[in-house]
């Protein structure tokens, strides 16, 4: 905000006496507010698309030559919103604005968004979808209307989660940020059932479209119910998910024969953001 108001003063020392007279200050004023407000409408009205799966209108807010931090482009994009809505059309999208900087027809907004629903029933157990990310959107003004001309997700967890691995406590713990061909660890950690052999496997991709199928080699959990596995991260400069698969099965003894029945499964992912070291130098002194 400090940044913002600095931008405002900056301009109003460059107009001339003329302008001044006139109210410049409350000019300035009235324009950043009437941006922010023009600002915070799109992005509310991304979401009620959204919620509404309207594709038309949803994507009309985005710019014809929008480009984001995982390498989409629109086409990619939309493909992609047009996947998901196709498999789950009843998931609920939230936003939560936290900040809006304006400068002159360029505009960097940070949010807060999140996305929950039931998931259509597997093997005939009932699943929940939580996703929640902190990101970035940068947008400009064409032709007097804002667009998303990119942005960039900083951090994102989502769980998929389907029976009784619906009231399990998950952990999956991943660095936010990485160098490329960096090593990093990833750890899962829960607590299943009394009387249930849990099973997992930790796996990671790139952030890509279409999304590849991540190799998943599953491990019955440790007693100390962590499980634990080292990456190295891709010298591509593309960012990663963490994918850890979870399988609940109990075991039913009958006259000396065992049967083992699945009573949960399901995914948690987190992102990891892969940033080369002077691409991350440059986004904390522009913090400073």
């Amino acid at each position: 905000m400090k940044k913002l108001l600095s931008v405002i003063i900056m301009s109003g020392c460059l107009i001339s006496p003329v302008f001044a007279e006139n109210n410049s200050k409350n000019s300035f004023l009235s324009f950043f507010k009437n941006d922010s407000k023009e600002i915070k409408s799109l992005l509310k009205a991304q979401v009620r698309y959204a919620n509404r799966t309207n594709f038309k209108k949803f994507i009309s807010t985005y710019d014809e030559n929008y480009l984001n931090a995982d390498g989409l482009n629109l086409e990619n994009y939309s493909n992609l919103v047009k996947d998901v809505w196709n498999s789950y059309d009843d998931i609920e999208y939230g936003i939560q604005i936290k900040n809006i900087d304006v400068n002159n027809d360029k505009a960097v907004v940070e949010v807060v968004e999140t996305s929950n629903a039931v998931m259509p029933a597997e093997a005939k157990m009932e699943g929940v979808l939580n996703s929640i990310s902190n990101s970035i959107y940068y947008l400009k003004k064409v032709d007097g209307k804002w667009k998303v001309y990119s942005d960039k997700v900083k951090t994102e967890n989502t769980s998929m989660l389907y029976g009784d691995a619906r009231f399990l406590d998950i952990s999956l713990t991943a660095p936010n940020e990485i160098e490329p061909n960096t090593e990093y660890t990833a750890t899962l950690e829960f607590v299943p059932p009394e009387g249930v052999i849990a099973i997992a496997s930790i796996a990671n991709d790139k952030v890509e479209y279409p999304q590849k199928q991540a190799k998943e080699v599953f491990r019955k959990l440790p007693e100390d119910n962590i499980l634990e596995r080292l990456f190295v991260a891709n010298s591509d400069n593309r960012n990663e998910y963490v994918i850890a698969s979870i399988g609940l099965t109990k075991a039913d003894i009958t006259d000396l024969s065992i049967k083992l029945s699945l009573t949960g499964f399901g995914y948690q992912i987190t992102r990891v953001n892969v940033v080369p070291a002077k691409e991350e130098n440059d986004a904390k002194n522009n913090v400073k």
